[in-house]
């Protein structure tokens, strides 16, 4: 049975922010290798003029993650909750938190997401007007993320949770053996090595969804054998917990709130895209160059989000709640350093990086060099935002993120889009400003928020446990 990390709520402070920061950071860096590989494996292997395959793989991702990212407001509020906990060295009320977490979850992904995405896949890829270059690649492989993506999420889920409750190495670990097998699986299935066929985009979707299988397998098999702070449930496959189920459903929904609202804005934002000229060329730049390239900075800023919540709730529970806020900002620090490195890259070798992809000819090119620009810029604001919003989340203010996200990425964004569609004026590079421009306006609304001490106080009633 693993003892309660006592460091994290005490001692130098620069190392509390690390030891919990480092691994997330490192974790989600690495949970983004397998896309950027998937996409320059499809460029090179199944590509064409106008990188519709790529296009096709984060059409329907970023569609996948609208329909199902509210999922996540339960593990969020789960976090919150075993942190606090984690905090007041409570281990029987965080391992039943996270067993009823697990068990809704199990059930929702199963019994509702799997079979009622497979029949609204068409008209979801329908909404968002993509051509039909990309709806044929897309659709089989939303409906295999909708049929097969319950591991990928209880692997989200079980990750929150050993970080929560300040073990954040397994989950390195564990996300390491993810991706080796994801890259392989892919590898084999995209290219077809050997016996087994080449199937393209289908192949990338089999490596999502197989991969974290095994990786979910284990950590909980590290549950069951006692090894975490986390310990099995007293009686084996209970229902879960309706009171706790209520406590966490409270505290996240804010935050599942605040992840529909960013990811429907992604969609919508591909609509845009979609009424430009050459628009499969468009989507297949924004795909290479926001959701891939630009995980080298998201990636590792949420894994700070992570840290910073984690950090926050620990501290608060622990009764230290500026220290928790000291901390927020030391992390906030260290994503502001790593994406200006990045950005760096991004002004200076934007044809290189695009290169990789395969994506060599215009006008993909000329998309993709204009919004790595812009990139360059957004990749601060979006590191610094992230760290202060897991600050807030972690200490349970999950409204004020909720309401920036709104005002930012639907009001802001959305509108500078509509107008200059309205006045025929639109074009890729208004939209990758408009982009930047919610960016900067979302991570000074954010401050503004943080800079008070309301929020450190923010009462989080659990209900009776048992």
């Amino acid at each position: 049975m693993k003892p309660f990390d006592k460091e994290i709520v005490s001692g130098s402070l620069l190392r509390s922010v690390w030891k919990l920061a480092w691994p997330l950071a490192l974790l989600n860096l690495i949970n983004g290798i397998h896309g950027i590989v998937d996409h320059v494996l499809i460029g090179h292997f199944h590509g064409s003029a106008d990188n519709a395959a790529n296009a096709a793989i984060g059409v329907a991702w970023q569609v996948f993650l609208v329909v199902v990212v509210f999922i996540a407001s339960i593990f969020h509020g789960m976090n919150v909750l075993i942190a606090r906990y984690a905090g007041q060295q409570d281990r029987e009320a965080l391992s039943a938190v996270f067993h009823s977490a697990f068990m809704a979850s199990l059930l929702i992904l199963v019994g509702v997401v799997a079979p009622a995405g497979y029949l609204v896949a068409p008209s979801l890829l329908r909404a968002v007007n993509v051509s039909d270059a990309v709806y044929v690649h897309a659709l089989p492989y939303l409906r295999l993320l909708f049929l097969c993506g319950a591991p990928l999420f209880l692997m989200f889920m079980l990750t929150g949770a050993f970080h929560a409750s300040g073990q954040p190495k397994t989950p390195l670990k564990l996300g390491i053996l993810t991706t080796i097998l994801n890259v392989l699986i892919s590898s084999v299935l995209i290219i077809g090595i050997g016996p087994f066929p080449s199937l393209g985009v289908m192949g990338a979707a089999l490596g999502t969804v197989l991969a974290p299988t095994v990786s979910c397998g284990i950590g909980l098999y590290l549950v069951f054998r006692r090894r975490m702070i986390i310990q099995p449930p007293s009686r084996l496959w209970r229902m879960p917990d309706q009171r706790l189920l209520r406590t966490m459903t409270r505290i996240g929904v804010p935050t599942g709130i605040q992840g529909v609202l960013l990811n429907v804005a992604g969609v919508l934002l591909l609509r845009y895209i979609s009424a430009l000229e050459h628009s499969a060329a468009a989507q297949a730049a924004y795909t290479i160059c926001y959701a891939q390239l630009f995980s080298l900075v998201t990636w590792t800023s949420f894994g700070l989000r992570a840290a910073a919540g984690t950090l926050m709730g620990q501290n608060i529970g622990a009764g230290v709640p500026d220290r928790g806020k000291r901390g927020v900002l030391l992390a906030a620090g260290l994503g502001a350093v790593w994406a200006a490195t990045v950005g760096l890259v991004f002004w200076n070798l934007p044809e290189v990086l695009l290169g990789f992809f395969n994506a060599v000819d215009e006008p993909v090119v000329g998309f993709g060099v204009s919004l790595l620009r812009y990139l360059s810029l957004s990749g601060v604001a979006v590191a610094v935002n992230l760290a202060l919003t897991g600050g807030l989340q972690g200490a349970g203010a999950t409204r004020p993120p909720m309401f920036i996200a709104f005002a930012t990425q639907i009001v802001i964004l959305l509108s500078i889009s509509q107008v200059f569609l309205s006045l025929g004026m639109l074009t890729a590079d208004k939209l990758w400003a408009a982009l930047f421009i919610s960016h900067a306006i979302r991570l000074m609304l954010t401050w503004m928020v943080f800079r008070t001490d309301g929020w450190t106080r923010t009462v989080v009633e659990v209900e009776a446990v048992g």
